[in-house]
């Protein structure tokens, strides 16, 4: 075997451990996944469209089944996995699951009729179905998770009466726990279970049939005739066709896998550092769930945490989306002007030809956002988005068969065992935080730590974001995120746009009552503009009790809610950091991997170029780039793109040419003029014209060669 061959080979082993998958797909237990798959997709569709059971049911179904397929697809012992007696365990621990959600289903009424007193098999129900839950998210996420629910749960009915402070909770019985933990609609059984079997699974089924299309391959193909000519062509393939596959499958390693092991080859054969390479594909898949229409499982959450319409949020998120690919997309121009990158030519086809072949491909995305559009629910546009994908294929040569149909209903529930068991046992730490009321209690430390700052808040998120993401998934390290400190960064938030009516003397008389019950002279103050300092003193003056009501009073309901989304969307962005941070970031791992170069190293350079990941919040924050009118969330997408390409100036000091210490510097003061929150027009403007101007003195500074290859 020659040495090439034996590096694929290699290549391809470090990417099969990255998958859960460990048993055969063609064995007899991969085909009784296979058609399990099958018939669990069927199910769902009909949960989703004609079923009446009660939701509390359904979720239960959705876990048990997904607990089968999960047991059987990643065994309990990998070196034995295919040994009879470890097949009948993982067949057993299945049987199990669906036994609970069968007791939970057929003896509910008794529990009730006992007053919700536990007998004997009710408590063995209970904590069986706990464990089976603790034992697939192990078995898939790590043992993170699993130990995070047994402290959150034993937290309530145990150790919680012995903490001292703040965190003290007097305690729950154990038979409470249980209660809440599965036969109630608020533990596994939650809003979580029920995004995960609605939301979830429909976009995930949607997209295992959009791959089974070809859409996948015609993506590629679209995006390197797209950028393919441009200076550093290969590297805005893999921005571009990475950021498209992620608006679709809402996975950033399958993202990397799927067109990294295409466009990584494509940018070191363009003369791209290989560890760059990397870490392009990397950044530009952890955009992916950044991009709408499906975001991952995070939108769908956001959409349930925030009661803002699931359309309304993927709007809201495009322009942002864009502007993190649009930041990755100049660290690859600066790399390709260095290293002549954009010399190398690439065999693209006529975009025409392209679109001629796989126009019907773009159909279903089509369909889907005009269903969302049109006000139908995002569960009844996936379904008739799946079955138009379907009557599209049938316009290309490739027409979908029964059998491409029933491979993409299996691989749609292969692809949601992880999330699915996720999400469900998620959802047991979810009510503990209900439970004990311990969210209000971290926002408000989170806030005295900060004393009332947002950026320190902004910080401190980030901060937590990172530590939780190192042993939790994305989606998970939001919902606890979310849960936690949102309402820290709302209540900071809606406080500034407070303080922002006090200081211009625009408060509403409704909400001036308030200040009277503290201080009878404010009245007078408050019918005027003041100073910040004078606003911030007669705030806090106010109780804490009292505050939401005076937000409430003094801010319209449709910009609140827009502060409240603007404070999830900055955690959404926040939580994405774990892909690309190390020591832990799978998605770095997994394109180290393809282009052969050392994972940690390739996640220091992945980590680099997703430096939008911390930006972008930072504008969701402290302007109405989340929530304000159309001129203003325009004027601060350019003014955000300019400043965001003289920060990759200054990061990399080389813009079209290299840049000395001061050029450098310069355009890290153009980077802040740019993005400071500042609100002077006129400091934007020559923020902007100074940078265009390093910015074309800087082809000066270009080395011939460099101009030849670029003209």
């Amino acid at each position: 075997m020659s040495a090439s061959n034996q590096t694929d080979q290699q290549t391809a082993e470090q990417l099969k451990a990255m998958e859960l998958t460990q048993r055969d797909e063609h064995s007899g237990t991969g085909r009784f996944v296979y058609w399990a798959g099958v018939l669990f997709a069927l199910a769902h569709i009909y949960f989703n469209t004609l079923g009446t059971l009660s939701e509390l049911w359904v979720s239960a179904i959705h876990f048990s089944g997904f607990a089968l397929i999960c047991a059987l697809m990643v065994p309990l012992s990998k070196k034995h996995a295919n040994a009879r007696w470890a097949i009948g365990v993982d067949l057993l621990i299945g049987a199990v699951a669906i036994g609970t959600t069968l007791y939970l289903m057929l003896f509910e009424d008794a529990l009730y009729a006992r007053g919700v007193h536990f007998n004997t098999t009710d408590w063995i129900v209970a904590v069986v179905a706990i464990l089976v839950a603790l034992e697939m998210t192990r078995r898939t996420t790590g043992w993170f998770i699993p130990s995070l629910i047994l402290f959150s749960l034993s937290y309530v009915f145990w150790w919680g009466q012995y903490v001292d402070g703040m965190f003290n909770f007097p305690g729950l019985s154990l038979e409470t726990v249980l209660y809440r933990s599965y036969f109630s609609s608020e533990g596994m059984f939650g809003s979580i279970a029920r995004i995960s079997w609605t939301y979830v699974f429909m976009f995930i089924l949607f997209g295992a049939f959009l791959v089974k299309s070809g859409a996948g391959d015609f993506i590629i193909e679209l995006s390197r005739c797209a950028a393919g000519r441009m200076i550093g062509g290969p590297g805005f393939v893999a921005v571009l066709g990475s950021g498209l596959m992620g608006s679709v499958s809402g996975s950033s390693v399958a993202n990397t896998v799927s067109t990294g092991v295409i466009t990584i080859p494509l940018m070191r054969k363009a003369g791209f550092p290989a560890r760059f390479s990397a870490g392009v594909e990397a950044a530009a898949s952890t955009g992916g769930q950044l991009m709408p229409p499906v975001m991952g499982a995070g939108a769908f959450i956001m959409a349930s945490y925030t009661q803002i319409p699931y359309v309304e949020i993927i709007a809201i998120a495009a322009l942002p989306a864009l502007l993190y690919f649009l930041s990755v997309g100049f660290y690859v121009r600066v790399e390709a002007r260095r290293s002549h990158a954009h010399a190398v030519e690439m065999d693209v086809r006529p975009i025409k030809d392209v679109l001629k072949e796989g126009w019907h491909c773009l159909l279903p995305l089509v369909v889907l956002v005009s269903l969302l559009i049109y006000g139908f629910t995002p569960t009844y546009a996936a379904g008739i988005s799946i079955i138009s994908v379907v009557l599209a294929s049938w316009l290309s040569p490739k027409k979908m068969g029964v059998r491409d149909i029933l491979d993409a209903l299996a691989q749609g529930s292969r692809n949601m065992a992880t999330t699915a068991m996720l999400l469900v046992a998620v959802g047991l730490v979810v009510n503990v935080v209900a439970m004990t009321g311990i969210g209000n209690t971290f926002s408000l430390m989170v806030t005295d730590w900060a004393g009332g700052s947002l950026l320190i808040t902004l910080v401190l998120v980030a901060i937590a974001s990172l530590v939780l993401g190192m042993g939790l998934p994305v989606t998970a390290a939001y919902i606890v995120l979310a849960t936690l400190s949102a309402p820290a960064l709302y209540s900071l938030m809606a406080e500034r746009e407070l303080l922002e009516l006090m200081i211009n003397g625009n408060l509403p008389e409704t909400a001036r009552a308030i200040f009277m019950l503290v201080d009878p002279n404010s009245l007078t103050a408050l019918a005027a503009p003041m100073s910040e300092t004078q606003a911030a003193n007669l705030l806090a003056q106010v109780p804490a009790d009292f505050k939401g009501q005076l937000l409430d009073m003094a801010i319209d309901a449709d910009q609140l809610a827009m502060i409240l989304l603007a404070a999830h969307m900055i955690i959404f962005w926040l939580s994405q950091d774990s892909n690309v941070t190390p020591p832990v970031c799978l998605t770095a791992f997994a394109a180290a991997a393809i282009a052969r170069t050392p994972p940690m190293m390739t996640g220091f350079t992945a980590w680099k170029i997703a430096k939008g990941l911390y930006i972008v919040p930072l504008l969701f924050a402290y302007t109405g780039f989340i929530g304000g009118s159309a001129e203003e969330v325009l004027t601060i997408f350019v003014f955000g793109v300019l400043g965001l390409y003289a920060f990759v100036g200054f990061m990399e000091g080389h813009l079209e040419g290299p840049l000395n210490i001061v050029l450098r510097l310069l355009s890290g003061a153009c980077a802040v003029g740019l993005l400071w929150p500042h609100g002077e027009l006129a400091y934007d403007l020559i923020a902007a014209a100074v940078f265009i101007a390093l910015f074309v003195y800087s082809r000066r500074l270009a080395p011939k060669a460099t101009l030849e290859g670029a003209a």
